[in-house]
């Protein structure tokens, strides 16, 4: 059969048709900088919404109505799910909280424990769902934990 006689997919319903972001199935824990994240994320999604209907061309750029229309409902999503949790100080490895290990190599790092949205472990924050996080939590300073197969040690808590 020749090419000629076959539909090509149209790229932009393609693109416009884009899956929902997936939502983690753990509780929502954020701190109060996570919420304030999510709330400024909400409102550009509002924003980008807001435009794409405004626009008027919604049939010559379906992309940007359907990539905002799926950032709404994520967005939305999380900040009705939104538990905040304040960080409480009782010496504890805990939610909100930092946490400073030594390696056996003697390297050091510290790490916020934060929600799954603020979460970015390039600048030293990591989900509270993370093995990582897991392995730290409740431990206290002088304290060991395996991470990644390794021991570590607990020198500090903020």
């Amino acid at each position: 059969m020749s090419v000629a006689f076959t539909r090509e997919e149209d790229l932009e319903a393609t693109a416009a048709d884009l899956p929902d972001r997936p939502i983690s199935p753990h509780a929502n824990l954020v701190t109060p900088e996570g919420l304030a994240a999510i709330e400024h994320a909400l409102a550009e999604a509002r924003a980008a919404y807001g435009a794409a209907q405004a626009s008027g061309s919604i049939e010559a750029d379906r992309t940007a109505m359907a990539r905002a229309t799926r950032d709404l409902r994520y967005w939305s999503a999380r900040r009705a799910s939104a538990q905040v949790v304040e960080s409480e100080a009782d010496g504890r490895v805990r939610f909100g909280g930092s946490v400073t290990i030594e390696r056996e190599d003697g390297r050091t790092q510290t790490w916020r424990i934060v929600g799954e949205d603020q979460a970015d472990p390039a600048n030293g924050s990591v989900s509270h769902v993370s093995p990582l996080a897991r392995a730290l939590t409740g431990k206290r300073v002088g304290d060991e934990a395996v991470v990644a197969g390794q021991a570590v040690d607990i020198i500090a808590v903020d």
